[in-house]
């Protein structure tokens, strides 16, 4: 489905993956969360088989959730050597340094902005640990829109200085166009 969607997309798209957190979700289609831990370990291995699959002529891999042998993507996707990698999640331990070693895009989920340095920090000493350089890596934040498209820009802004590449506003129900022109014009008129 990625190969497909990047394809017809013409090169567009980006993965967004991380190890889940809705239990409601999950439950109402039965399918098992996990434990943290099993959850991490299976972002991990899904990281390295999406990659493989993607970027490899055929891919191996044996893992405790995933096994592959020999398993063919055809067609490839148009970007190469395969789309970015998002991957969301504050976790300092596993979600960052799986960030550190296959994203090419972490999104913060969202808090103050000392928070984000913060993690921004530890993703940048995982990158240091792994030998990869952190610029490669799009920081991304959600932003809340509480009404004051101003205020909204002004807190995208603060994060834009602390790093952040991109503001992913969080828009509440009941949603209407009507919020998009104020925002829009707010954000224009940070430059």
């Amino acid at each position: 489905m990625v190969a497909t969607l990047d394809i017809v997309s013409g090169g567009r798209l980006e993965v967004g993956i991380g190890a889940g957190w809705n239990e409601e979700e999950s439950g109402a289609y039965s399918i098992p969360l996990g434990t943290p831990k099993e959850r991490s370990d299976r972002l991990e291995e899904a990281c390295e088989v999406i990659i493989g699959l993607l970027s490899e002529e055929t891919a191996s891999f044996k893992g405790s959730f995933y096994e592959l042998t020999g398993a063919r993507c055809n067609p490839k996707p148009v970007q190469r050597p395969h789309p970015p990698i998002c991957i969301g999640g504050n976790g300092e331990k596993r979600t960052l340094r799986t960030a550190a070693r296959f994203a090419q895009h972490w999104n913060f989920l969202g808090g103050t902005v000392e928070e984000f340095t913060h993690k921004r920090d530890v993703l940048h000493q995982h990158c240091a640990d792994l030998g990869r350089d952190p610029a490669e890596i799009l920081l991304s934040s959600h932003v809340p829109f509480d009404g004051d498209p101003a205020a909204t820009a002004a807190v995208a802004a603060v994060l834009a200085e602390a790093g952040a590449g991109l503001a992913i506003v969080q828009l509440r129900p009941p949603h209407t166009p009507d919020v998009l022109e104020p925002l829009a014009e707010a954000f224009t008129e940070l430059g």
